[in-house]
């Protein structure tokens, strides 16, 4: 039987624990989380979205999408619109102040990150992020707008 350790699945359980608890842990002040911080990234790559893109490409439940939108837009930094070509359908769209937050979080996040990654050289983490990219995506022939 294989220890724990040896398990690379495990491992990046561990790892995404970790990193969840770090960004959470530095978010709380700000009133969002993690999730909440991934809906804004992604946000910020398009020119909107309507929530069932940003459940596919977040990896969200689509009713967990329908919370943090509505916590988002509580902050003033989301609001559905109407869909361009569609006013039936609605789409969510970054506001001025999701952009200022996170311009003002970016420096967080690298602090985050470099805490995570400490023990890697530069190198190391290039192509950890590189692996990454590789394997987390379920369509790897989609474009990525990031």
């Amino acid at each position: 039987m294989r220890g724990l350790h040896s398990d690379t699945g495990y491992l990046l359980y561990r790892l995404g624990l970790r990193s969840g608890q770090l960004f959470n842990a530095a978010l709380q002040e700000s009133g969002v989380r993690l999730r909440h911080y991934a809906l804004l990234r992604y946000l910020a790559t398009v020119e909107g979205a309507p929530q069932r893109e940003l459940s596919t490409r977040l990896g969200y439940d689509p009713s967990a999408i329908v919370g943090l939108v509505d916590d988002l837009a509580a902050l003033g930094f989301v609001e559905r619109r109407p869909a361009p070509g569609d006013r039936r359908s609605r789409i969510v769209v970054l506001t001025d102040d999701g952009r200022a937050f996170l311009r003002d979080t970016d420096l967080m996040s690298r602090r985050v990150t470099d805490e995570l990654l400490q023990p890697l050289s530069e190198d190391q983490r290039r192509t950890l992020h590189a692996l990454l990219l590789r394997t987390s995506d379920p369509d790897p022939d989609r474009p990525d707008p990031a």
